[in-house]
């Protein structure tokens, strides 16, 4: 008997708890998904942000690999003229019989040789880096437009939680 009260007493208090509470606000609830919304827009705008810059500092990256790209081939066709100068005076040389001269020339040719395949290295890479940053500039822009629409959504459903708490808070 003792037991049954307790219970009684513990299920009284605890429904008193339950039921005791005011029912929420619709209004209330409007609100607090209207402060949702906002949120949910100011994540969007410094996720857009975010990747305005990332689109940016990808953009600075492939113009310096194309940059770099443009100076390298500059310095092939230097060192291409230079191996052509080089090997009209080695032409001279051997037909004149001047030994030494043309294995000077010759160590001159094989340097800018070797300067060519440093400079078609070089330039196959920033061309290669420039086009990796085609791709994340492409990414890039793709993520920015889809934050633009997630932004623009929630501006909508912002505008349209003000008109349903003014037309309620009119109606009352």
């Amino acid at each position: 008997m003792r037991r049954s009260i307790l219970s009684l007493g513990v299920l009284l208090l605890a429904s008193g708890f339950v039921f005791g509470q005011a029912p929420a606000n619709d209004t209330q609830s409007d609100r607090q998904d209207l402060r949702q919304d906002r949120r949910d827009r100011n994540r969007d705008q410094r996720d857009i942000n975010r990747d305005r810059r990332d689109l940016n500092r990808d953009r600075a990256d492939r113009n310096a690999d194309l940059r770099d790209a443009r100076k390298d081939q500059r310095d092939i066709n230097g060192d291409r003229r230079d191996i052509n100068r080089d090997r009209t005076e080695l032409r001279q040389d051997l037909k004149n019989g001047n030994k030494a001269d043309a294995a000077k020339e010759r160590r001159d040719i094989r340097q800018d040789e070797k300067d060519i395949n440093k400079d078609r290295r070089d330039r196959n890479a920033d061309l290669r880096d420039a086009r990796r940053d085609q791709r994340d500039i492409n990414h890039d822009r793709r993520d920015l437009n889809k934050d633009r629409r997630d932004r623009n959504k929630d501006n909508r459903d912002i505008r349209a939680d003000r008109r349903d708490l003014h037309r309620d808070r009119a109606h009352k």
